[in-house]
């Protein structure tokens, strides 16, 4: 557990609820100076999914990488300052543990098991602070000298762990489509998703279309083809809907 450098603690940590940034602002869509406030823990889930899926992407991702995807999600220039390459080190292992234990699981049961132990290693405790000028903001980690590791472990979990007891079931995914990995939050009313975007739901409607046009063919050999045929014009907007 890394502790303070210089004497002073570290820049603050805000909790997985509430503020979804370490120095505990969350940042709406008005720039650094507005507030927005946040609830079920959706924000701080945003901000796990796009870590993880960045390193599930390169698993060897810079601490430079780590520090521009912090700072889309509300933290400071001053803050990240303080992340050092042995630090990203420990806080990308912490994603990829994330993503390999809870957003890659379907099942709630076994979902909620992995974040109570998550949320029990990291000595995930509420509480409030304001320390280092910042103003009164939840922590849920172990104290304001904890690992970048930890407090996202912490607020990354706890974020889950509401989205999961708010909407009944693991809210949250892995892309159905083929070749496609991405994770995503899936906390929309209705069936579950299974698709990260309309491009892959798209895509994959269209290949299963394609698929049953040739297997038709095949049975029905006799079945005109000519250019003018339904079966052609049929594949024809099925190009012009994939770019084809």
């Amino acid at each position: 557990m890394s502790g303070s450098r210089g004497g002073s603690s570290r820049a603050g940590k805000g909790s997985g609820t509430g503020a979804g940034s370490r120095g505990g602002n969350s940042r709406g869509s008005g720039g650094s100076g507005s507030r927005k406030v946040v609830h079920g823990g959706f924000r701080p889930g945003e901000r796990l999914i796009e870590l993880a899926n960045a390193v599930r992407e390169d698993p060897e991702l810079s601490r430079d990488g780590l520090a521009a995807l912090l700072s889309r999600h509300g933290e400071t220039e001053h803050d990240l300052a303080e992340l050092s390459t042995a630090e990203a080190d420990e806080l990308r292992s912490a994603v990829a543990e994330l993503s390999r234990r809870v957003l890659s699981e379907a099942d709630p049961d076994r979902a909620a098991e992995a974040l109570n132990a998550l949320l029990e290693r990291c000595g995930a405790r509420p509480r409030l602070s304001r320390h280092d000028g910042h103003a009164w903001h939840l922590h849920v980690d172990r104290g304001d000298d904890a690992s970048w590791a930890d407090w996202f472990t912490a607020t990354g979990a706890l974020a889950l762990a509401q989205l999961l007891s708010v909407q009944g079931r693991t809210a949250w995914g892995e892309c159905a489509a083929e070749g496609c990995r991405t994770l995503f939050l899936d906390t929309g009313p209705g069936a579950r998703r299974r698709y990260c975007s309309a491009t892959c739901a798209s895509r994959t409607r269209v290949a299963a279309h394609r698929l049953r046009r040739r297997t038709q063919g095949t049975e029905n050999p006799t079945a005109p083809r000519g250019e003018g045929t339904a079966a052609q014009a049929d594949e024809r907007a099925d190009d012009r809907a994939t770019g084809g």
